[in-house]
């Protein structure tokens, strides 16, 4: 059988994350040992920590157990792929099926990623511990390091550490923000709502031109939301900041009473989080304003029924009643815009409307079928900017209200 250098370094780990201490594999370069700021040595874990502490052990011991008994060591991954999703129409939103990867350390092509996943686990148990958090890319440095007796690296990009880190979250069933991850923070939200940040009360009201900013972190634990702290009777989510620049300084919020949102684009996964909360645990209806091109279906789609990449944070994430009060492809007429708007949909544009005409959650909504297609035979795309060649406040002073009073959304 062939030897892969980092098949001791495994076992180390194992017993280092089963094991109350935390210990990381050897890096060339020391680090001083840093000190803690509780009384034991170790931060005060929440419940939640505990739970996943306990995942993270039993992980290990299950490589500690076999190479207790001369076993080959192996952890069966859920595949994040496309054929091992499903829609569920009762519930509506994408679902992780059963199929798994299987990693063996004694498998020369699986060694390198189940050493990695391995060291992956380490570094959560090593924060939580600790009481601290650190970005995807914090995580990446601080396990990066060439691998003793070798000249391989641990990972040598972060493109490398990414799916790792998704990976050890799905073998956990835990948040990334439950390992203490935390990703890009990007988004932002105003309106009146008081939130608790932290146990800081946060009025979002009273940022004058600006907002606050939605953090990657905002479970229960870190954000405390309360009916009787909010008067907002519904969530507007903008697409663009530079499209919710314009709702804010028009005061939309204030005017319609809701609370108005951002994420930059694709909405990173703690605006999708806090949009999750907002809806389920408030009560508030969302309603989202995007682009009318295949790019602003799928931010759509992403909302209401969860990704495919990330089925299973779904039901934690994905709101169903989510509704598209986005441009539509008759808006050109409708609105009387000019020609000078469209945007001429190229080869990709219209391979990816087709993909997502076929969704399962799209391909039986006969309102959606005829919206995709329209688009289709139009050859052009709208962004909600282009609105602004009628008038600069046409969006948050008529053409919002308009479609919210008639009710004119697509679900």
């Amino acid at each position: 059988m062939r030897s892969y250098a980092g098949h001791g370094n495994v076992t180390i780990l194992a017993v280092s994350i089963s094991n109350s201490k935390s210990i990381m594999a050897k890096k060339k370069v020391a680090r001083k040992k840093k000190k803690s700021t509780s009384k034991n040595g170790k931060a005060t874990l929440t419940t939640k920590d505990k739970r996943t502490i306990t995942q993270l052990r039993r992980l290990a011991d299950g490589v500690v157990s076999a190479a207790k008994r001369s076993r080959d060591p192996f952890i069966d991954v859920p595949m994040r792929t496309l054929s091992n999703v499903r829609y569920s129409p009762r519930k509506r939103i994408i679902e992780m099926g059963g199929n798994t990867n299987r990693r063996q350390l004694f498998n020369l092509s699986q060694a390198k990623s189940y050493m990695q996943t391995m060291l992956v686990a380490s570094g959560c148990k090593q924060l939580i511990e600790e009481g601290k958090s650190t970005s995807i890319r914090g995580l990446y440095y601080l396990l990066k390091h060439t691998i003793e007796g070798t000249k391989e690296e641990t990972f040598a990009e972060q493109s490398e550490c990414d799916p790792v880190i998704e990976d050890t979250e799905v073998l956990l069933n835990a948040l990334r923000e439950e390992l203490h991850l935390y990703a890009q923070t990007k988004g932002a939200m105003v309106g009146n709502i008081i939130i608790n940040d932290s146990g800081h009360d946060i009025n979002c009201a009273e940022f004058g031109r600006g907002a606050y900013a939605i953090p990657s972190i905002v479970e229960p634990d870190a954000i405390e939301l309360s009916r009787k702290k909010c008067q907002a009777k519904f969530v507007l989510h903008v697409e663009k900041d530079t499209v919710w620049q314009r709702f804010n300084e028009d005061r939309f919020w204030e005017e319609h009473n809701c609370i108005l949102t951002h994420g930059g684009g694709q909405p990173p996964r703690g605006v999708r989080r806090l949009l999750n909360r907002l809806h389920n645990e408030l009560g508030l209806p969302i309603y989202c304003l995007l682009d009318n091109d295949p790019w602003g279906y799928y931010i759509y789609s992403v909302i209401k029924q969860g990704s495919i990449n990330l089925a299973y944070e779904s039901q934690r994430m994905a709101i169903p009643s989510a509704r598209f009060l986005g441009l539509r492809s008759i808006d050109l007429e409708r609105c009387g815009l000019s020609d000078s708007v469209k945007i001429t949909l190229n080869e990709n544009d219209r391979k990816r409307a087709k993909q997502i005409a076929n969704y399962p959650w799209f391909e039986k909504k006969k309102p959606w079928q005829r919206e995709i297609k329209k688009m289709l035979d139009n050859g052009f795309k709208l962004e909600v900017e282009s609105l602004i060649s009628i008038d600069i406040s046409y969006v948050t002073e008529t053409y919002v209200p308009e479609r919210l009073d008639n009710q004119d959304w697509l679900d």
